[in-house]
């Protein structure tokens, strides 16, 4: 009988070596994932969700501060940079309009020059563009055949000005056949708007439609130079690596659809018979001409994303990238609140406490004497809260190659909460990652809950939507959520420290074998 476990051990070994992408070095480090420690945590914490950093917002010179403190932490742990540099800078823009806008209406030779501001008013979507062409009217502009309706059927928009109403049909019936009053993705301006650019326009025109709403005046955006009300620094910062990219988004009023249909009844009527039909009724619009101009103005503003990185051991598998990401920046301050009163939103939680975990993961990777396998990239992004703005970045202009990219953990609020429970977000859609992190959740303890209500709530959602399989490592919601309220003192040290720890555990197998992981394409 001894002779025989010792064959069964001895074949058992053999077998476990011959498993593609086992190797005896894939065992964790002790003392590397014993380094991820509460206090280590709590001093991370509690530098980048200080009031010396005023709330880290994008871009803000907290966030600038709260890079530097990482590329420090980085380098004096021997997480190096990646190409000579530990950051990948981007730029933000705010934009305003400035002089020089017109919008003109060309109908049988007939001009008519309608004013900004009470005539038309550029959508935040639109940037400096100048447009001359005919005019189409695509109804509601949806293409939605799940609903079997398409304003674009057998309607040749290329390079014209769309005309569209603002909402959808029949969306003050509750009898709707979209979603009766409640409102779906297709009422909103930048599906619109996406949408007129698929179909090859050249400029939207939005209107309210004349048989729902009383008044036609034109809302577009807010623009500081068009309120008195809306302070300059008020505006948001966007990408400027969109700008120029979309059709130029406008909305009319009520002088310009007399200049296109010659009565607001003629659209009114148009408006009717699509809701009452719900069909589609298109129209070419024969001598129409649509001169359009928008100019602004831009305050751009450099932000950066902070990079790490550990070169795999193995000779082929070093050429696959593992990633690590969180959001280092949160929503600044609270201009409104009055003297005296707390107006930091420090963001101990959301997410100085995951930007903590991966550089405590970048720092224990380093420390390990047995290198992994395939190569680490620790990636901590700004804007996630303008827009998921640095992932946006990295996975436009990635410093790796995406197809060479197998996995994404995310670690996004990991410090609150009951101690025993953690949200997988993206477990079905990324099974075999969940299965790694469930099998190494046996050293942990934690009570895993498979969760896929949050899928474009956080970073790793770039990383999905290029078909890179991720997870997402989450606590869950809480009272202080962007709110003052989410300070250092009421993080769970242990937790986060042992959420990074099991994250340390599912990135070390991923980083030690061989195979691929599935993804479910699918964002249901």
């Amino acid at each position: 009988m001894k002779t025989l476990r010792s064959a069964l051990f001895f074949l058992l070994l053999y077998s476990l070596l011959m498993v593609p992408g086992y190797s005896p070095a894939q065992k964790p480090d002790k003392h590397a994932l014993k380094s991820i420690t509460p206090a280590l945590m709590k001093e991370y914490i509690g530098f980048l969700a200080s009031d010396a950093l005023a709330g880290r917002n994008t871009p803000s010179p907290g966030l600038d501060t709260a890079a530097a403190f990482i590329a420090r932490t980085f380098r004096a742990n021997n997480v190096a940079p990646l190409n000579g540099n530990y950051f990948q800078p981007f730029y933000l823009c705010k934009t305003d309009l400035d002089t020089g806008c017109y919008l003109q209406i060309v109908k049988e030779g007939k001009i008519s020059d309608i004013p900004l501001k009470t005539g038309f008013i550029p959508y935040y979507l639109s940037n400096s563009k100048v447009f001359t062409g005919e005019a189409v009217f695509a109804g509601y502009g949806i293409t939605a055949p799940e609903y079997q309706y398409d304003d674009y059927a057998g309607l040749d928009v290329k390079n014209k000005a769309v005309l569209v109403f603002r909402h959808e049909p029949c969306d003050n019936d509750s009898g709707s056949f979209f979603e009766g009053r409640e409102p779906t993705r297709y009422s909103g301006v930048i599906y619109k708007q996406e949408t007129a650019e698929k179909q090859g326009a050249g400029a939207l025109l939005v209107v309210s439609e004349p048989g729902a709403y009383p008044s036609l005046k034109p809302r577009g955006y807010i623009w500081p130079s068009l309120s008195k009300n809306f302070p300059a620094d008020a505006a948001p910062y966007t990408l400027c690596d969109n700008e120029n990219k979309d059709i130029p988004a406008i909305q009319i009023g009520a002088e310009a659809i007399k200049s296109i249909f010659g009565s607001i009844d003629s659209l009114r009527s148009l408006q009717t018979r699509i809701d009452k039909s719900r069909f589609p009724h298109p129209l070419q619009l024969p001598g129409v001409e649509i001169r359009l101009k928008i100019n602004a103005r831009n305050d751009q503003r450099q932000v950066v994303n902070v990079v790490g990185y550990l070169e795999g051991s193995d000779p082929v598998l070093k050429n696959e990238i593992v990633v690590i990401g969180a959001h280092y920046d949160h929503v600044g301050i609270n201009d409104l609140k009055k003297t005296g009163e707390d107006n930091i939103f420090n963001g101990a939680d959301d997410n100085a406490s995951g930007t903590s975990g991966v550089m405590a993961l970048a720092r224990a990777f380093a420390m390990s004497k047995n290198k992994p396998r395939r190569s680490m990239l620790f990636l901590l992004f700004a804007g996630e809260e303008k827009g998921l703005y640095g992932s946006a970045v990295y996975t436009a202009h990635p410093l790796l190659p995406l197809e060479k990219t197998v996995a994404m953990l995310n670690l996004d609020m990991i410090g609150r909460n009951s101690p025993k429970t953690l949200y997988l977000v993206g477990a079905s859609t990324s099974p075999d990652i969940a299965a790694i992190t469930k099998k190494e959740n046996r050293k942990t303890g934690f009570k895993l809950i498979d969760d896929n209500s949050v899928m474009g709530g956080s970073d790793h959602y770039n990383f999905f939507e290029k078909g890179i399989p991720f997870m997402f490592y989450f606590t869950g919601l809480h009272k202080d959520y962007h709110q003052v309220g989410d300070n250092p003192d009421k993080i769970n040290y242990e937790k986060a420290a042992r959420v990074t720890r099991l994250v340390y555990l599912t990135a070390w197998h991923i980083a030690n074998e061989s195979r691929h992981y599935k993804l479910n394409t699918s964002k249901n």
